[in-house]
């Protein structure tokens, strides 16, 4: 993986390609490349790094590169290191075929050993080119079979892809084809693209169609023909992008982070607004029936990363109100441990992108078990929202920067709902309760702007503690789901080791590690648990830790043993995970900032996680 992008038409394909792959950055790569159309025939040219690299290879290379027809990749190296000859695209038998791919190919050792067998000659550490290499080998040359050679040659892959092929039998032609990898078509007049991600192609189109698994596209110009496996015709839905470039643009900000937490409050809103109704929560339209609701046994949330660190304060939530028994899962774990689920479980599956391979995975398992399943996602029509018995879209609209910041606050909102609307089906709550309950999520989008006031706080405390070589967070309850959220921003922006544990449970082997000087952050936003964390912020500071302390108004602890105090507006306790998490994102913004680290791209790291 990481980002594919195509263009046929009229116009010049360059500047349209680089385009592309610079708005598909924020996935995450450490490569780029291109293959064109060119009047010397199909030009790659390609390398590692950056985008402006390749742009910078592209003017060495002084070849003229006047195109109408190309494809273009960004690199997150699975097969081989980083490299220019890892790069993509790749190049099949004389130089006649060119492909990209996004995902794994499980059986590329077979095929390459055949493949050799043949005669080719490999050139790369990769999977994807042993897919060029027989895309070139069951490819007969003429114009009108190179789409049904695509088709015959991923009849004989195994793990997913996504891909995009030209061949210079037809110097207009793409042929997509995808299963288990993202790809979309952007419809165009006179012209057509193809793209990983919408917003690749929204600078050129609104309109798009979605490849299902195992269908083939034929890309031209003027006309998109989509194959199913059989390699008959499909009709497919032409569908409209709800949002516009603005969305997708810093906005005057310094980096997409910082825009996308100051965008949470949106976010929260955008998410909790059109599920209540005449002050109840209304999930009818997204398979969430009174009935069905009301018959659950177990839930079962899964997620990867920060969508884990939703689903585990959602778990607490639902475990609190509803007195359901839940649990809160890895979800690369959660396919290869043989779960218990019964046909009256429900599955709540958690992904920003709606593409998480592992999660994905899990809630195929799940539904084969019979268990009801229910997506949080916020891109609309990705493949676990298809998939889903229900979805929950939490239109926080296009999230850039890699770590996210308004998806995770969507998310946590979006089980809040689903939450209250359990308890008040199961009557665990009164009308009253569930009348009060929502007015507390339409008054939190409030509270986290407040929050949000933290700002200039964060930035000097951030300023004091970048240096730091190592960062714990602790927390009980509510408060350890967020500080294992807040643990992951730092370690993945701004590369300072961080551990988030159980306060309770770092006396238990941890605290060896408390030296003089570490800096330890607390969380403190549930009263019941005052008094214990406070216990477990001494036992820190009796071995030399520096505390910031993150809390709420009303707290009643010592508070003379920290070095900074963060207060958090007023709210219900059992929603204070979407403010305790405001000042941790800023604190990792302003960290990652002062080390001068890439805070929107951080290394090694991929926004849609396309591969188990």
């Amino acid at each position: 993986m990481c980002g594919i992008v195509g263009f046929t038409g009229r116009e010049n394909a360059l500047p349209i390609l680089i385009k592309g792959l610079y708005s598909l950055e924020y996935r995450g790569y450490d490569s780029a490349g291109i293959a064109a159309f060119t009047k010397e025939g199909l030009r790659v040219v390609k390398t590692r790094g950056r985008i402006a690299n390749l742009e910078e290879k592209i003017r060495e290379v002084g070849c003229d590169m006047e195109c109408t027809c190309g494809i273009g990749h960004t690199r997150w190296a699975t097969h081989g290191e980083p490299s220019d000859r890892n790069s993509h695209p790749h190049l099949g038998g004389k130089g006649k075929v060119a492909v990209v791919h996004n995902g794994i190919i499980e059986n590329y050792k077979e095929l390459r050993e055949r493949l050799e067998a043949h005669g080719y000659e490999f050139k790369s550490e990769t999977d994807t080119e042993t897919v060029a290499h027989l895309v070139d080998y069951l490819h007969t040359g003429k114009q009108e079979d190179l789409a049904k050679t695509v088709l015959a040659a991923v009849q004989r892959l195994r793990g997913s892809y996504a891909l995009g092929v030209v061949s210079m039998d037809n110097t207009q032609e793409i042929v997509a084809a995808r299963r288990g990898n993202p790809l979309v078509i952007g419809i165009g007049e006179g012209e057509n693209m193809i793209a990983s991600d919408i917003t690749a192609i929204i600078s050129r189109t609104r309109k798009f169609i979605i490849l299902d698994d195992n269908e083939v596209a034929i890309v031209r110009p003027d006309e998109v023909i989509v194959m199913n496996e059989f390699g008959d015709k499909v009709e497919k839905e032409v569908q409209t992008v709800n949002w516009d470039m603005s969305a997708a643009e810093k906005g005057g900000y310094q980096h997409f982070m910082l825009k996308e937490i100051m965008e949470q409050p949106k976010a929260v809103t955008d998410t909790v607004t059109p599920r209540i109704k005449n002050n109840a929560v209304c999930f009818e339209d997204n398979g969430l029936t009174d009935e069905r609701l009301r018959d659950i046994e177990n839930i079962h949330i899964i997620g990867c990363g920060s969508a884990l660190h939703a689903g585990m304060v959602g778990k607490r939530v639902i475990e609190a109100m509803c007195r359901i028994r839940c649990s809160a899962e890895v979800a690369s774990e959660f396919r290869y441990e043989n779960p218990i689920i019964g046909k009256k479980d429900m599955c709540i599956v958690i992904s920003q992108s709606g593409e998480t391979a592992d999660t994905l995975a899990a809630m195929r398992l799940a539904k084969q078990a019979g268990a009801f399943t229910i997506a949080i996602v916020n891109v609309v029509s990705s493949t676990i929202a298809r998939e889903a018995d229900g979805v929950l879209y939490t239109w926080a609209g296009p999230e850039i920067a890699v770590a996210t910041t308004k998806a995770y606050s969507a998310q946590l909102a979006a089980l809040y709902l689903i939450s209250v609307k359990i308890a008040r089906v199961r009557g665990l709550i009164s009308i009253g309760d569930e009348r009060a309950l929502c007015a507390e999520l339409q008054r939190l989008p409030e509270c986290v702007t407040e929050a949000l006031k933290c700002q200039p706080d964060m930035q000097r405390i951030a300023t004091l503690y970048a240096n730091r070589p190592s960062v714990f967070f602790l927390g009980r309850g509510l408060d350890y789901a967020a500080a294992l959220e807040a643990s992951l921003k730092l370690k993945e922006i701004s590369y300072i080791h961080s551990e988030a544990y159980a306060a309770g449970e770092l006396k238990h082997g941890t605290i060896s590690l408390i030296e003089d000087g570490t800096l330890v952050v607390a969380l403190a936003t549930q009263p019941a648990l005052f008094e214990k964390t406070v216990s477990n912020i001494r036992e820190v500071v009796a071995r030399g830790a520096s505390v910031v302390l993150v809390t709420t108004d009303d707290f009643t602890g010592d508070e003379s043993v920290c070095q900074h105090i963060i207060r958090l507006p007023k709210c219900l306790y059992e929603f204070s995970a979407s403010l305790s998490i405001i000042p941790m994102q800023l604190f990792a913004y302003y960290v990652a900032v002062e080390r001068n680290c890439d805070v929107d791209k951080p290394r090694n790291l991929a926004k849609s996680v396309t591969v188990e």
